[in-house]
């Protein structure tokens, strides 16, 4: 079994084709039409056409209902709003198509065969553009009654602002560029990190603030759901500081209840910018 599987992200569409143990053949990425429905079609057909695929297994960003393949709300990609892409989409190309959110796929792949393959329960938060987010319960995904569930990018802080406007990571390397009267667009993740790695003061103080934030958050929904681990995705959890900054934010959270609670365990997402495309294969697996 060979399937096509495609993470559709605001920038590049990354596709890969999979085995049914995800394991990669031919993989790739192209520019991600943000302009009409019909280029969006067009664009995923063009790459099934290109691979020997028996299916299509998508990861798209947005309120997803994967059972009935609507994509019911997408801010990035709005012209599909409302439309059942499982349906036009397998119509096109004459095979079987799934489609499920990003962040959700993202905590399949981990449920499956990553950080919380060890879990029964878990959450997954996934740090980019924006904020994924999704609830592992009992080794599958808690949807909602709107489909919903785990939107955390959406949910509101002390500060009036989204959640996504405080610790996506622009927000991080906006918040530093502030500090340094530098353009947002000079300065990188790369850049950003290797100030942490050389101690500078302000790239340090920068850190400690975003992840002082996401401790909170972590805290939040912990004590609403009680899980038993955190996996942090995104390639920001690819640096080994950030997650030790979470970890030591949470720590003092923690610390700082008026009521002691068991602490939940943070761990970085095996997957990286992988979980996407093995997630929608799993989901794919999974309701065949």
């Amino acid at each position: 079994m060979q399937i096509l599987t495609v993470d559709i992200g605001g920038t590049f569409i990354k596709y890969a084709v999979m085995n049914e143990v995800a394991k990669i053949g031919k993989r790739g990425k192209i520019p991600a039409p943000n302009d009409t429905r019909e280029n969006f079609f067009n664009a995923i057909s063009k790459l099934y056409q290109s691979c020997n695929a028996e299916g299509i297994a998508l990861s798209m960003p947005g309120v997803i209902d994967s059972a009935r393949g609507v994509c019911v709300k997408s801010a990035a990609f709005g012209f599909n709003d409302g439309c059942n892409i499982v349906h036009e989409l397998g119509e096109i190309c004459k095979c079987r198509v799934t489609i499920e959110n990003d962040a959700r796929c993202a905590a399949l792949a981990e449920a499956k065969f990553g950080a919380l393959a060890d879990v029964a329960d878990g959450f997954v938060m996934v740090f980019g553009t924006m904020i994924g987010g999704a609830f592992v319960e009992n080794k599958s995904i808690r949807r909602g009654f709107n489909n919903s569930a785990g939107e955390i990018s959406f949910t509101g802080s002390g500060s009036g602002k989204i959640f996504s406007a405080e610790c996506s990571v622009p927000a991080l390397l906006q918040g530093y560029a502030q500090i340094k009267n530098l353009s947002t667009e000079n300065v990188s993740g790369e850049d950003f990190f290797r100030a942490v790695s050389e101690n500078e003061k302000d790239a340090l103080a920068c850190l400690d603030r975003f992840t002082r934030r996401i401790a909170e958050r972590i805290f939040d929904i912990q004590l609403i759901i009680d899980v038993a681990k955190f996996a942090i995705g995104g390639g920001i959890s690819a640096q080994k500081i950030f997650i030790d900054s979470i970890r030591d934010n949470l720590k003092k959270v923690y610390a700082a209840s008026p009521i002691e609670f068991n602490r939940v365990e943070v761990v970085p997402c095996k997957f990286l910018n992988d979980a996407n495309l093995i997630g929608a294969l799993v989901h794919y697996l999974r309701d065949s």
